[in-house]
């Protein structure tokens, strides 16, 4: 059994999701699996250098997005937090700052940008270490051409870095979901800490569902782990690749679902969701998307932070409590998962099992 989505709900039902993949012995995962997953893995590897939100809008006078568009994904991210938004130390907004951009095309963002690195497409870890290599002094090791870039732009992207007082990267899913995945992560997070020998800076992965960070905290305070754990030996196991809900799902190895807060008929690879077309699914979500057209059982729910409260976590590891506004019908979701998971008890206590 494969319990998949939990990034657009609330911790509450995350948590309940938790204890009823642990109850059935199924396999529990979140979007993190085709997104910032590899964020997560290199971030256990070396750790990360973060701060809040509140720090970056208030002292960063350097705003790089890395494999990120905020301009077209996270519309409100750049007028609150980074470059357009007011601070403390910042009062001109963005006539206090700079940003530069990396990206394999130029986006909306980079036209707004001071810099624009343009990098080959699976080339993020050679321009990381190009760029680290120009922070640490190895200038001179440098070719002429990295990753589509000409060794002038690295060296002043580096100093731009240098002569900032404080600088943030941001970096999306161009750089989690491209060539070398986690290892891009790890010399990002290096890169910036070359970085600290010249000045302050900080990093920061662009989560996109506004709660794919609260299901990895939950997770790990209920298992150790962040996403992709199987209980199906009767104790959390932890191995993404083998235990991530697309493989399972690509190996024909899943043999019901549940999707909450999720649409994997829009996201996932073409053998997971033929697979997935195949087995039984149950569907809990307030709208209708591909997915529906082959659940079997759609179960509508009440919409997280309109019609239900709860805590969610913001991309900084901030808790945030969301409120209801209106009153619904419509249970949420973490009572249908509740109920879930009192009928599972029931059947098996019924039938003897522990």
């Amino acid at each position: 059994d494969a319990l998949y989505g939990w990034s657009s709900t609330i911790c509450e039902a995350d948590k309940a999701g938790v204890a009823l993949a642990e109850e059935i012995g199924g396999v529990i995962d979140n979007t993190a699996a085709v997104c910032h997953g590899p964020s997560v893995l290199a971030i256990q590897d070396v750790g990360l250098p973060v701060c809040t939100l509140g720090q970056i809008k208030n002292r960063a006078d350097l705003i790089i997005y890395w494999g990120s568009n905020p301009a077209n994904a996270h519309m409100n991210h750049m007028k609150r937090y980074s470059y357009i938004s007011k601070g403390y130390f910042l009062p001109g907004g963005k006539k206090d700052k700079k940003m530069a951009v990396v990206d394999v095309r130029e986006t909306s963002t980079s036209k707004m940008a001071e810099l624009f690195v343009q990098v080959e497409p699976g080339k993020d870890f050679l321009l990381f270490s190009a760029v680290r290599a120009a922070l640490m002094g190895y200038e001179d090791i440098i070719p002429a051409v990295v990753g589509k870039s000409t060794k002038e732009k690295i060296i002043t992207f580096a100093n731009m870095i240098k002569n900032s007082r404080f600088f943030i990267i941001f970096f999306g899913m161009g750089v989690t979901q491209s060539r070398c995945r986690q290892n891009n992560i790890v010399n990002a997070i290096q890169t910036t800490r070359a970085g600290h020998l010249h000045t302050k800076g900080t990093i920061m992965p662009m989560r996109g569902h506004y709660n794919v960070n609260g299901f990895n905290q939950v997770c790990t305070w209920e298992t150790g782990y962040p996403y992709s754990v199987d209980f199906a030996r009767g104790y959390a196991w932890y191995n993404p690749g083998e235990t991530s809900a697309t493989d399972l799902l690509g190996r024909a190895e899943c043999d019901v679902a549940l999707i909450i807060a999720s649409d994997p008929a829009s996201h996932f690879p073409a053998d997971a969701v033929k697979h997935l077309a195949r087995i039984p699914v149950i569907q809990i979500d307030p709208y209708e998307n591909p997915t529906t057209e082959f659940a079997d059982i759609v179960i509508p729910s009440a919409i997280a932070g309109i019609e239900a409260e709860g805590s969610v976590y913001r991309m900084d590891n901030v808790p945030i409590r969301v409120r209801k506004v209106v009153d619904t019908t419509y249970m949420t979701d973490e009572e249908i998962v509740e109920r879930l998971l009192e009928e599972v008890r029931a059947i098996k206590a019924k039938e003897g099992r522990d």
